[in-house]
């Protein structure tokens, strides 16, 4: 009996170690948008395997035993993707010490609802650019990855790097050498020390490495327009990141700073509020991203006001804003490269979409935004797998009723939303 009963047990070890037979969903769509042309073609349905795209042609008669999806009275994109998020923190308000007050544990649970709530505002994809927690966004992206919480795909920094008392510290709460030792894993003094951060980031899970070259808006005794880290800080980390493959950006919002960060070799800009014409020239020249979030400035001064933000930022916000956006228009009549940024975080998860009109008020057509949060973001991040609907690619797709081209604001609400070929809501 106990032979027939090991056999037994044996045998059903055996079944649930087998993969699971690999489910084929078969997407009708109405209008389709992939993220890469400019063409919208109709009647298209999307054959999805494994997660993946397998096939995109006209409906026709669906695979056997494929689970069905009907898109058909719908317009059908990528799932969006934002470049500038800050998931694993705690939100901008007037507390400066919030940060501080929370553990590296309450930051990641706070991080699992900014998660949730971005992947059901149709955002499948996010580039995390830091928090003052350093290494919970690494944490919070495992999560996500092994399923144990919903989430977009995320891409992440681990931590700023940044001078001491810069624009990457929690200034202005206790004396900076004071601070937790975790929320100083990216300070660096010396070119030197900027190399060895870089690669202790690398080494506990940064997907890139994200810089702060000048100072912040959101940050005490910091000024946007000053230079922080030095170029030869900037080269060093350069160095280091792109010697292992991996991507670097830059918080940048004066011109000089801006030069600096472009000239050793960064490969995207956040922000670029002051760029003048040389540095959008140069950013040009050398193909150089940028990710401007042009909503939150509004957002900034409204709420910032309410809620009794200091009036440092509010100032800095007031001296940035206007500015930035008359740099956007210019850097889209220059064609230099723009990603759809948002830095949401500042403002309520969940509602990134709003940078949409923003961006077509200021010079884009909505099929060049829509392409700025799908395919061209996919090549900011130098990504392949996502930000498209095409074969090979993840089937992260969302659905809209409206034409987001004849209303770009549609995409503030979505309808339907898609990660992996499984339907998130």
């Amino acid at each position: 009996m106990r032979h027939f009963q090991r056999v037994a047990l044996i045998a059903a070890a055996a079944l649930s170690a087998a993969p699971a037979a690999a489910e084929t969903v078969y997407v009708q769509t109405g209008r389709l948008i992939d993220g890469l042309s400019n063409e919208v073609r109709t009647g298209q349905c999307v054959t999805i395997l494994d997660e993946h795209i397998k096939a995109i042609g006209p409906c026709g008669k669906a695979p056997d035993g494929a689970t069905i999806v009907d898109w058909s009275a719908y317009t059908v994109l990528p799932g969006l993707i934002d470049l500038h998020t800050h998931l694993a923190d705690l939100g901008q308000s007037a507390d400066l010490a919030a940060p501080m007050k929370a553990s590296p544990a309450e930051t990641a649970l706070v991080g699992a609802r900014n998660a949730r709530v971005t992947l059901n505002a149709g955002f499948t994809s996010v580039r995390d650019v830091g928090t003052y927690r350093g290494l919970t966004d690494v944490t919070l992206r495992n999560a996500i990855d092994r399923g144990d919480v919903p989430g977009p795909r995320m891409w992440v920094a681990g931590a700023y790097l940044t001078i001491p008392k810069g624009g990457g510290e929690l200034n202005g709460v206790v004396p900076n050498e004071q601070l937790p030792a975790d929320m100083r894993l990216g300070v660096a003094a010396t070119p030197e020390e900027a190399a060895e951060k870089t690669a202790y980031l690398l080494d506990h899970g940064a997907d890139f490495i994200k810089t702060i070259a000048t100072g912040a808006v959101l940050a005490i005794g910091t000024e946007p327009g000053a230079p922080e880290l030095t170029p030869e800080q900037l080269a060093a980390i350069v160095k280091v990141a792109h010697a292992r493959g991996k991507r670097v950006t830059a918080h940048a919002h004066g011109a000089i700073g801006i030069r600096n960060a472009i000239n050793a070799g960064v490969d995207s800009i956040e922000h670029a509020s002051l760029a003048d014409e040389a540095t959008l020239q140069l950013a040009k020249k050398h193909g150089t991203w940028l990710a401007m979030d042009i909503y939150n400035g509004d957002y900034i001064d409204d709420q910032g006001r309410k809620e009794g933000w200091p009036e440092e930022y509010l100032r800095k916000n007031r001296e940035t804003t206007d500015t930035q956006r008359a740099a956007f228009k210019r850097a889209v009549e220059l064609g230099v490269n723009i990603g759809f940024a948002t830095d949401a975080g500042v403002y309520p998860h969940g509602l990134n979409a709003r940078q949409f009109a923003y961006m077509v008020k200021y010079g884009m057509t909505p099929m060049q935004a829509i392409q700025a949060a799908t395919g061209r973001a996919s090549e900011e991040m130098g990504r392949s797998d996502v930000g498209a609907i095409v074969p090979g690619r993840y089937a992260d797709m969302i659905a809209v009723k409206a034409d987001p081209l004849k209303d770009i604001r549609s995409l503030e609400k979505i309808d339907h939303v898609m990660k992996g070929g499984a339907l998130v809501r």
